[in-house]
């Protein structure tokens, strides 16, 4: 018998100061059986990062084409991938060719470190790549605002984002591991 997705449900409140963005948003992300809940808050912090309100899930670990997170244009064309992990070469050259922008939002310290210093001289060759670094701890106090049931106040400024979840507060900082020059 197979196992069914989680569902959660996110009211999120996003503050974009330094992109001068700001949008209220209903989200749900179904939480594939073999995805934790780090990866899931992951994939949440992501939408916030980028939120705009064509921002959408995608079938993200059930389907191997697919980003976790894509903002299409009206032609079907992508402007934004995002990704997950620590992908191998091919499938970031899939998102950079097919995507305007590709941002990735790697974690894990120790494998992303080794995986960093294997692929940081490909890195260079994506012009319209963008690596950002969550360290296991700063994942950890994430995924325990995740409940099936949330509603989050986000404010980013100055490349900090700041979470509130009811009575939890939390300020996380992305390291920025490549950017195109």
């Amino acid at each position: 018998m197979a196992l069914k997705a989680t569902i959660y449900k996110a009211t999120v409140n996003v503050a974009d100061m330094d992109r001068n963005q700001f949008l209220d948003a209903n989200l749900t992300l179904a939480r594939h059986p073999s995805e934790t809940e780090e990866r899931l808050m992951l994939r949440l912090l992501a939408w916030i990062k980028y939120a705009n309100e064509r921002l959408q899930f995608t079938r993200g670990l059930s389907a191997e084409e697919e980003p976790e997170l894509w903002l299409r244009n009206d032609y079907l064309g992508i402007d934004l991938w995002i990704e997950l992990g620590l992908p191998d070469e091919r499938r970031l050259k899939k998102a950079c060719s097919q995507a305007t922008q590709v941002a990735l939002f790697t974690y894990n310290s120790r494998a992303a470190d080794i995986w960093r210093q294997q692929n940081q001289s490909k890195f260079r060759t994506y012009d319209n790549l963008t690596i950002w670094y969550l360290d296991d701890a700063q994942l950890a106090k994430l995924s325990a605002l995740a409940s099936r049931s949330m509603v989050i106040q986000a404010t980013l400024q100055d490349g900090l984002i700041w979470l509130s979840e009811g009575e939890n507060n939390l300020e996380i900082t992305l390291d920025n591991w490549h950017q195109p020059e």
